[in-house]
């Protein structure tokens, strides 16, 4: 019995010491089909290595920004724990994430609205976004080189605004083509530019007639007025067509309050007109005027019309400054 006994004490010991790597270096093996018959290694970690997981800096402390041009909340304290960031410049579009506790800064003398979160005010949004629809504008006016085309840089940035302004809102149901009369030109340069802009090119440069009582060679009077025989400055959003004693004809819906609202009680259209064109101002010296439309050369108005149907925008420009100071189109 004790022979046995002997026997089997070493047997135990032999299999303990066999199955002891593997305890030691956590391997076992994995139940379940996915993993059935294969070696995975337990994670096993010390105190130490879990206290330094957990008071891992990152983990624990998010550094907070500052920077003088924003407005954040002057009774929230400063964090002891991050150090003061002195930010560099940077430009006025770049918006900094909010922080929980913002640092106080100091509010500026200027009429701000000031946040409880660190948040940048309304009025810096408002100009960070103006910056970037301008610096948009800039770019496609060089990329696309219409100033060899004779469109007035202003003429493109202002329309840019309002186009931009208006797809924010959803009035542009087509957003690849943006129309511009610039009216600061002479009627008898081809000013009216129709742009490509999904591709960035542009499709057609013709003339177009103002008001018969907007001026001559040039318009300078400008009117919302029924009966006024004037141009209205403005965006336009174009609406259907139909055929009247011009043939093809296209519908404005004048979207600039107090300024072109009326264009479809005035029956304010793009249209076709044989006073219009170079064959006109051969004959004539200069171009015909319309009772308030913008009147293009019948050869061409028919294609111009259907490249522009349905939703686009068109926008009606002249350096006036009343108007561009208070479009709410361009400053909404």
């Amino acid at each position: 019995m004790r022979v046995l006994s002997n026997l089997l004490f070493k047997v135990t010991l032999s299999s303990m010491i066999l199955t002891a790597p593997a305890m030691i270096t956590g391997r076992a093996k994995a139940d379940g089909d996915s993993l059935k018959g294969k070696e995975v290694v337990l994670p096993f970690y010390s105190s130490a290595v879990i206290a330094r997981f957990i008071e891992q800096p990152s983990l624990t402390a998010i550094p907070k920004f500052t920077a003088r041009e924003y407005v954040t909340s002057a009774t929230a304290p400063a964090p002891p724990a991050a150090p003061a960031i002195k930010p560099e410049a940077k430009p006025a579009e770049e918006t900094p994430v909010a922080a929980a506790e913002p640092a106080p800064v100091a509010a500026t003398t200027e009429a701000k609205e000031e946040t409880s979160n660190g948040i940048i005010s309304a009025s810096a949004a408002k100009a960070a976004e103006l910056r970037m629809v301008i610096n948009q504008a800039v770019m496609l006016y060089s990329n696309m080189k219409l100033e060899r085309q004779g469109l007035d840089p202003k003429a493109f940035e202002y329309a840019w605004r309002g186009y931009y302004n208006l797809l924010k809102k959803g009035v542009i149901r087509k957003r690849t083509v943006l129309s511009i009369c610039d009216f600061s030109q002479s009627c008898c340069s081809k000013r009216m530019y129709v742009i490509d802009v999904r591709h960035r090119k542009l499709l057609f440069r013709t003339y177009v007639a103002h008001g018969q009582n907007s001026g001559e060679e040039y318009a300078t009077s400008f009117s919302n007025e029924p009966d006024s025989y004037k141009s209205s400055l403005g965006f336009y959003v174009t609406n259907r067509v139909y055929y009247g004693r011009n043939g093809l004809s296209l519908r404005l819906n004048g979207v600039d309050s107090g300024y072109n609202d009326l264009a479809l009680k005035r029956n304010i259209v793009l249209h076709g007109s044989s006073y219009v064109g170079d064959k006109y101002m051969q004959d004539f010296g200069t171009l015909g005027t319309s009772l308030g439309c913008p009147a293009l050369p019948a050869a061409i108005s028919g294609r111009i019309i259907r490249a522009v149907k349905d939703g686009s925008c068109l926008f009606i420009y002249h350096p006036t400054q009343q108007y561009l100071d208070n479009s709410i189109v361009i400053n909404s």
